[in-house]
């Protein structure tokens, strides 16, 4: 993996940096709030970077602090949340400020990410609260709810809530651990739901 450049900036448009490293010019994408901390064109600079290697591509993205990095790596590992999702929302917000979002379970918040609507926004909530105690995310911190009657109805209305309908939670849920958690019984189900 690649996990920084440094080298002198050739240029940048309003989605990437182009970085020359010993003659060798690098496309690197990156989030508005990383490419505003860049110098001018000419001048030396280092990116922290992360590779991503698919069957058809391979892309480079770049980022101006470690943190950025850290939580761009955190929201892609988020169902339904690619690299575009990841760098908008880095443009939208700090990582500390989204880490306070995602803890406090603000969805309309996460909603302002382009790209994101309100299942999308209720899925990195849940997929991500409770593990950003580093950006300041420990007020949503995960709960454990002691399984049976509680868990699977809480766990249908989080589900309704994301926009789903009482058919397809119902179908999501079916043969779901008995002794799981709210949050297992969620995840479980956007698994089966396909998110």
């Amino acid at each position: 993996m690649i996990a920084f450049l440094k080298g002198v900036l050739a240029g940048k448009t309003l989605t990437a940096a182009y970085i020359d490293v010993n003659g060798v010019g690098y496309e690197v994408g990156m989030s508005s709030a990383s490419l505003s901390k860049l110098p001018a064109a000419g001048q030396p600079v280092q990116v922290f970077t992360y590779l991503q290697v698919r069957e058809d591509d391979m892309s480079l993205f770049g980022f101006a602090t470690a943190d950025e990095k850290r939580f761009f790596e955190k929201l892609i590992t988020v169902s339904g949340v690619g690299a575009k999702v990841a760098l908008a929302a880095l443009s939208t917000y700090a990582p500390h400020e989204l880490g306070a979002h995602i803890a406090n379970q603000d969805i309309a918040a996460i909603q302002r990410i382009p790209g994101v609507g309100k299942k999308g926004a209720s899925r990195i909530v849940l997929e991500l609260k409770g593990s950003l105690d580093d950006f300041g995310g420990t007020a949503g911190a995960d709960q454990a709810v002691p399984a049976g009657s509680a868990s699977l109805p809480a766990a249908t209305e989080a589900l309704l809530s994301m926009g789903f309908t009482s058919a397809e939670a119902e179908v999501a849920l079916k043969g779901a651990p008995e002794a799981a958690s709210e949050t297992t019984l969620i995840q479980y189900a956007l698994k089966r739901l396909g998110g």
